[in-house]
C-alpha cells in the first residue's frame, strides 16, 4: 500500500506544481498595449485618449459591429478638440487559427460596410477603397470609406485597419468630416503599423 500512497501522492504534487506553473503563465501573460494619443496622425489640435476599458463599447463602430466578440475584448477612444474622433479595439483570440478568422471577419465587414450603409440610408452615396498592406507582424491591412448626404450637404471620411499579431486583433478606426483628399492617409498607415507592433 505505501508504495501506491507514495505514487499517488507524488502524482498530486506533480500536478499541482504543473497547474500553479500554468496559472503563473497565465497571470504573466501581458495583456496587448494600446496606442497613446502621441501616436495618432497629426491633427491641427491635440489628440486626447479615453483610459483603456474592458469589452465593447456602448455605441459600437459603424462597420464591425456585431463582428467583434465581447469577452477578452479591450478598446481606447480618441478625440480632438475639432470633432475628429479615432478607437482602437483590441481582441485576444483563444487560438491563432480563432485570431485568423477574426480578422478575416473583420475585414470582410469592413469591405462590405459601404453597401450596407447605402441600403440602410436611401440617398447616402460614397466611395470605398482599400490601401494596401502594411508590412508589421502578420500584417496590417488599411481602408476608406467616404461618404456624403447630397441633401443635407454633409461629408465624412473614416479610415478602418485591421492588424493581427498571433492571437491579437486590433482594429483602428478614424474619422472626421470632410473627404478623401483631407485624410492623413500615410499617417494613418504609420499609426497602424504602430498599433500592431505594440501588441506585444
Amino acid at each position: 500500500m505505501k508504495p501506491i500512497r507514495s505514487a499517488a501522492l507524488t502524482a498530486a504534487a506533480v500536478a499541482a506544481t504543473v497547474a500553479s506553473l500554468t496559472m503563473s503563465t497565465a497571470a504573466a501573460a501581458p495583456a496587448p498595449a494600446f496606442l497613446s494619443a502621441a501616436q495618432l496622425p497629426a491633427s491641427a489640435t491635440p489628440w486626447h485618449a479615453d483610459p483603456v476599458q474592458q469589452g465593447l463599447p456602448d455605441v459600437g463602430s459603424v462597420c464591425t459591429a456585431g463582428v467583434t466578440p465581447k469577452a477578452a475584448t479591450r478598446y481606447r477612444d480618441f478625440r480632438t478638440d475639432l470633432d475628429t474622433n479615432a478607437r482602437q479595439t483590441t481582441t485576444v483570440a483563444s487560438t491563432t487559427v480563432k485570431a485568423k478568422a477574426l480578422a478575416a471577419k473583420l475585414r470582410a465587414s469592413i469591405e462590405t460596410c459601404l453597401d450596407r450603409l447605402k441600403a440602410e440610408y436611401p440617398g447616402l452615396e460614397g466611395e470605398a477603397f482599400y490601401h494596401g498592406k502594411v508590412h508589421v507582424e502578420e500584417g496590417a491591412h488599411v481602408y476608406s470609406i467616404d461618404t456624403s448626404l447630397p441633401d443635407v450637404g454633409s461629408t465624412d471620411i473614416a479610415l478602418f485597419s485591421v492588424g493581427r499579431d498571433g492571437r491579437a486583433v486590433t482594429v483602428v478606426e478614424w474619422g472626421q468630416m470632410g473627404d478623401l483628399d483631407g485624410a492623413p492617409l500615410e499617417g494613418f498607415k504609420k499609426t497602424t503599423g504602430i498599433a500592431v507592433a505594440k501588441l506585444y
